[in-house]
């Protein structure tokens, strides 16, 4: 059963980096085996609506660079005007994998009405561009090991938070969300729509987010 924490607006550093590092590269770096690549690192409870609308965010995206899947570097505000969906997952995490099909219809859908998504892949580039090739992602992808966690820091400040999590901004690279664990489609167009609330104007970014919020905690919960 998918186990998605209602996070819209969560903030994610140091905890998810460690974690990332511990479970999906180090045992791989020291020649140690890897880990299953089924069980993801499980995210935490889901947090209330007024604690999410509370926590802090970078007003801004903050910059990286990081290798395309060329291997050319490319900067994360390299789509200057676009409402930026992006996404930090690895191949071994499963909630990672099952959500790509779902952000290249996103991007099918909504590119057009200027949101760009960029998967950052925390993980090796062979297995990373391997993996692309084969499932056809349609997004552009910057791949990354440690570069790639400390881009991941720079979101925000440690919630104890796991991968996928996923940064929505405005067309003013102002962040708006960020959901932690995997999305669906109920919650990408909450997600979106809040965005595309805030570039008309009728929301700033923090009453976004304390919508948004509200929105996903009201959502029907899986059952066991």
């Amino acid at each position: 059963m998918k186990t998605s924490a209602y996070f819209a607006v969560a903030v994610v550093a140091a905890a998810v980096g460690f974690g990332i590092y511990r479970f999906g590269v180090a045992p791989r770096l020291t020649g140690a085996s890897a880990p299953a690549p089924e069980p993801a690192i499980a995210p935490p409870a889901a947090a209330p609506a007024e604690s999410l609308a509370a926590a802090k965010l970078p007003e801004k995206l903050p910059d990286f660079t990081l290798g395309d899947l060329q291997g050319e570097p490319r900067s994360i505000l390299s789509w200057p005007g676009k409402s930026m969906i992006v996404n930090f997952w690895a191949t071994w995490c499963a909630p990672c994998r099952r959500e790509i099909p779902l952000l290249n219809e996103l991007q099918r859908q909504h590119g057009g009405e200027g949101f760009q998504i960029v998967g950052v892949a925390i993980d090796f580039r062979d297995d990373v561009v391997k993996y692309a090739k084969e499932i056809k992602i349609e997004y552009p992808v910057l791949i990354g090991e440690q570069d790639a966690l400390e881009a991941a820091n720079k979101v925000g400040s440690a919630t104890g938070g796991a991968l996928p999590f996923t940064v929505f901004t405005d067309n003013q690279a102002r962040v708006v969300l960020l959901h932690l664990g995997e999305i669906d489609k109920e919650e990408a167009r909450i997600l979106i729509g809040a965005v595309n609330r805030v570039n008309s104007g009728e929301l700033t970014p923090e009453a976004a987010r304390t919508l948004a919020a509200k929105e996903l905690a009201a959502l029907p919960r899986p059952v066991a």
